[in-house]
């Protein structure tokens, strides 16, 4: 799918007063996702969904963790029907239209950066017909904007500590890249390439001193987090053999009503 060109603007309630947010998921609206970023405070509810890897930036090289929700670039398999099959949605996902900002501002005579809210204006959620409003009639914040501002806030420590994390992993060398073989439900084979994981061996091998400093800073049950989520792969390829099946019979039906 071809990137949209974003137009980032600062949130204002004189502006953006009429504006509303459309809040149903559909490949329209950028939700055909394969992985999407993730941070250690998140992993409790994404491994209970989603399998956890790590993914490299191909401009920065940074190592970043990430939820995967399919095999191939725009294969979103908990996308059905334009609905979204699991309950726990990633908050990287969950927040589009909105991104974090900052802006310098002067207070007492004292300068320093505030974080604002800016909106991509040309994301297909952005409505002025349907969805959630922004703004009360009368002035300030609606729920849902609240809402958004504090996801927005957890979005933002959070990638920084994952960066955190990652640093630490790396350090202690417990990455590596991995190549998964997946057998469908079907026979075919498919393989998973470009990914990282925690390596087991290394990790049991730790001392005393990392141990102590992986619990101190909260990453070993981040660890353990991303290792157990893995079994989610059963529920990928689950889904990917059922989407297979369900294209073969439409296929067959098709070529039966034509003859």
């Amino acid at each position: 799918m071809p990137q949209l060109m974003q137009q980032q603007v600062l949130l204002n309630s004189v502006e953006h007063q009429q504006l509303r947010i459309i809040t149903r998921r559909g490949a329209e609206f950028g939700d055909n996702l394969w992985f999407s970023a993730t941070f250690p405070l998140e992993f409790r509810s994404v491994q209970a969904n989603y399998p956890i890897f790590f993914h490299q930036d191909s401009k920065t090289g940074q190592l970043y963790p990430v939820a995967l929700f399919g095999f191939s670039q725009g294969e979103n398999l908990f996308l059905q029907h334009n609905n979204w099959q699991d309950a726990y949605i990633p908050l990287t996902v969950r927040r589009q239209p909105f991104l974090i900002g900052q802006q310098k501002v002067r207070e007492d005579g004292v300068e320093h950066i505030q974080r604002v809210i800016h909106l991509d204006l040309h994301n297909p959620r952005v409505s002025e017909t349907e969805g959630e409003a922004l703004f009360l009639p009368f002035g300030g914040n609606t729920a849902f904007l609240d809402e958004m501002a504090a996801m927005l806030d957890t979005i933002h420590y959070g990638l920084q500590d994952s960066v955190a994390f990652v640093d630490m992993l790396t350090k202690l060398n417990l990455l590596e890249a991995v190549t998964l073989d997946l057998t469908l439900h079907n026979g075919s084979k498919h393989q998973l390439i470009g990914f990282y994981t925690i390596h087991e061996e290394r990790l049991a091998m730790l001392d005393a001193n990392a141990i102590v400093a992986l619990q101190q800073q909260g990453y070993l049950p981040a660890i353990y987090f991303v290792l157990a989520s893995q079994s989610r792969l059963r529920d990928l390829i689950r889904l990917k053999s059922q989407q297979m099946s369900q294209t073969q019979n439409d296929n067959n039906t098709s070529g039966v009503s034509a003859a």
